[in-house]
């Protein structure tokens, strides 16, 4: 990992998918947060923080003021708990981190699926952005973010063979790959600039024995894929076919 400048963020922040920029007052806006690893630890002051950010520096180009009205716990099974109250300030143990086994999908022969990529996916693939996206490529990408967030924030590595994984990969198939580009800026308060941040988003459709490979593809729903994860970007849903 020596090569890594620095270690990737145990957190994906992901604004609403709706597209909506103006919210008028008493509007409800809903976020989600994945903590990664140890990153778990510092719920608490994720909640801190986006309670003072409400309250003293506001959000968008009008300094918008809000308030955390409550925090959800996303339930493995889809279901909603709720741990956090901003009426009370209270948060409660109602929740445990889930593990690879809680999201693992049932094993069963699958030789068709469809990843819908979401959000702009910046995924960087012999030294350019790809704007076309076979498997390998994405495979390469989902191992080398899936071990390095195990490297640095469970503090162990992983015991796999990265180089059959992915000559495994090079064999499946691009059925349909219906793709485009999308720009998207953002301001970066600490450089003082702002960014542009472009990415492929759409639908693509593999095939093959795609089996072996569920467990990383549904792991990559949660953790996101490629570059800029922690603010959202690189979200996609898998669509077994």
């Amino acid at each position: 990992m020596r090569k890594y400048l620095q270690a990737p963020h145990p957190f994906v922040l992901l604004p609403p998918l709706d597209g909506k920029t103006h919210y008028e007052p008493g509007e409800l806006l809903a976020f989600d947060l994945t903590l990664i690893g140890r990153g778990s630890d510092f719920l608490p002051y994720f909640i801190y923080t986006f309670e003072r950010l409400g309250a003293r520096r506001g959000l968008g180009r009008g300094r918008g003021r809000f308030a955390v009205e409550e925090v959800l716990w996303l339930e493995p099974n889809g279901g909603e708990v709720s741990i956090y109250q901003g009426s009370t300030n209270v948060l409660t143990h109602a929740y445990h981190a889930a593990t690879v086994q809680d999201l693992a999908l049932p094993v069963l022969p699958v030789n068709v699926v469809a990843l819908q990529f979401l959000t702009p996916t910046r995924i960087v693939f012999a030294e350019h952005l790809a704007t076309t996206m076979d498997f390998h490529i994405l495979i390469r990408s989902l191992l080398r973010r899936l071990s390095n967030l195990a490297y640095f924030h469970r503090g162990t590595a992983l015991e796999i063979d990265f180089r059959a994984i992915i000559a495994e990969a090079q064999t499946i198939n691009t059925m349909t790959q219906d793709l485009r580009w999308y720009d998207w800026e953002r301001y970066s308060s600490r450089q003082d600039v702002r960014m542009q941040l472009g990415g492929v988003v759409g639908r693509v459709t593999y095939s093959g024995n795609l089996e072996p490979f569920l467990p990383l593809l549904r792991l990559g729903e949660f953790l996101h894929v490629g570059k800029g994860t922690s603010f959202g970007l690189g979200k996609y849903m898998l669509e077994p076919a």
